[in-house]
Order: C-alpha cells, then structure tokens, then sequence
C-alpha cells in the first residue's frame, strides 16, 4: 500500500473514532454549542431594541440587529466547537492511547488529521443548527446569490480548519483537559471583542484596535458582506489572509509537539 492510500486510510479510521466519541459523550459539544445559542436570544430578545437603536441612529428595529448580530455568533460559534478538539486532543494525550498508537503500524500523521476533520465536520454542523435558530428568529439573506452563498460556505470551512489547527496545538501542549480549555478561551473571548455585537466605529479609540487586528472581525465582517450585501473592501482578503496563515502556523505547530517523544 502506497503512503497517500495509508494515511488516507487511517486518518479515515480516525475521524471514525473521532466521530463516535463525539456521538457517544455529547455533554461537551452541547455546552459549547448552547453558549452561542443563549448569547444569540440574550442579545437579539433582552438587547436588540437597545442595540439597534444605538447602530441604526435612533430607530429601534429588533430585525435589524438580527442581521446584523447573526453572523457574529456563527463565528462564535465555530471557535467554541474548537474548544472541545483541544480537550479531546490533550485526554488523548494524557490517557496513554497516543502511546498506544505510536507502536502500531498506522501513519503517525492520521490521529491529529483526524482530529481536525472531524471538528471541522462539526464546526459546520453546530454552524447549521445555529443558523437555523437564527433563521427561526427571523434572520434572511434573501439578496445573497448562490455564488454568494458558496463563498459564505467556503469562508465557514476555511475558518474552521485555521482554528481548529490552532486549537490542536494547544490540547497537545497541554498536561490536562483543564488546561487545554484554559488555553483554548481565546477562541471564545476573541468573538466578544470583535465587531460581532457592535460596529468597530461604535467602540472607544483605545479599544478599536483589539477589534480590528484579530482575526474574527474581518471574517466576520466578510461574511455579514456575502450574506446581507454589505460593504466587504479590505475584509475580505483580509480575512483569507488570517485564515491560511492560522492554518500553516497551527499544521506545523501541530505537526511539531505531535512528533515529540512522550517524556
């Protein structure tokens, strides 16, 4: 069997596990995901009158902030998902399978692909669900093209697969689940400081560059762009740019500590 059909075939193998691990313990991905879920009801139900208002120069109108704050939380919704890789990743290796794996005839490189495919698989599920609660609350994106759409998508993915990178990295170094979750809050804080809720204009000068130069707010930015035809400019490869980047630097990050011999 050739290299490409052996880790093609044991990463398969991997995500498999990765899948049924996540089927069979739900408790973590259901707390991640119910956290964007409340964040989005919070603001768009307790905040949105008082939120719009503030956006839209005095006109209080809840359906524009629905819009306004949806692509925001899909986002969000995306950096928590990888929160639970990291945790998965660092119970793999402080529980003594990684060891295991380590002796057996299996490509080295297929226990993290795995990891990642799979979160990403369920960065875009969680994705979906979320959406749907928006779409059920009234969020519409009837101006968006089908080639709009694809490229929503594709952003969706390609963000996912940089974080999710990054958050292997973090579980790897990690000495427990606990730490793994500590290290990996960042990709659920971020989403707070960024222009998810409120436009970057809107926040004080001192803080407007912790909004802006992060990675979350021209993807978030982009994606408002292709679903709701509002202004893209410089977000866009602004966003593709952070998104490679934070994928090559998380592959060999990954890459890196994975290839360590276990102390």
């Amino acid at each position: 069997m050739s290299s490409l059909s052996l880790a093609v075939r044991d990463s398969s193998t991997m995500l498999r596990r990765n899948l049924l691990h996540a089927r069979r313990y739900p408790s973590l991905t259901l707390n991640l995901l119910l956290t964007p879920v409340m964040l989005l009801l919070l603001f768009v139900y307790v905040f949105g009158d008082v939120m719009s208002a503030g956006i839209g120069g005095g006109r209080a109108d809840r359906s524009d902030y629905i819009a306004y704050v949806v692509p925001g939380i899909l986002l969000m919704t995306i950096g928590g998902t990888v929160v639970g890789t990291a945790v998965s990743v660092s119970n793999d290796m402080t529980e003594g399978i990684i060891a295991r794996f380590r002796t057996m005839a299996i490509h080295r490189g297929s226990v993290i692909t795995g990891h990642v495919i799979g979160s990403v698989l369920q960065s875009v599920m969680s994705v979906t669900l979320v959406g749907a609660v928006g779409v059920a609350i009234g969020f519409r994106a009837t101006d968006a093209t089908a080639l709009e759409w694809l490229a929503a998508f594709g952003l969706l993915v390609l963000f996912a697969t940089a974080l999710t990178w990054i958050a292997v990295g973090m579980g790897l170094i990690s000495p427990n689940a606990e730490a793994a979750s500590n290290n990996a809050l960042p990709m659920i804080l971020l989403p707070l400081l960024s222009s998810a809720f409120v436009p970057v204009d809107a926040m004080p000068g001192w803080f407007r560059p912790v909004a802006e130069y992060q990675p979350f707010t021209p993807a978030i930015e982009t994606l408002r762009g292709l679903l709701l035809g509002s202004e893209i400019g410089h977000n866009g490869w602004l966003a593709v740019t952070w998104c490679l980047g934070l994928a090559v630097l998380g592959y060999f990050w990954s890459a890196a500590m994975f290839q360590r011999e276990p102390k």
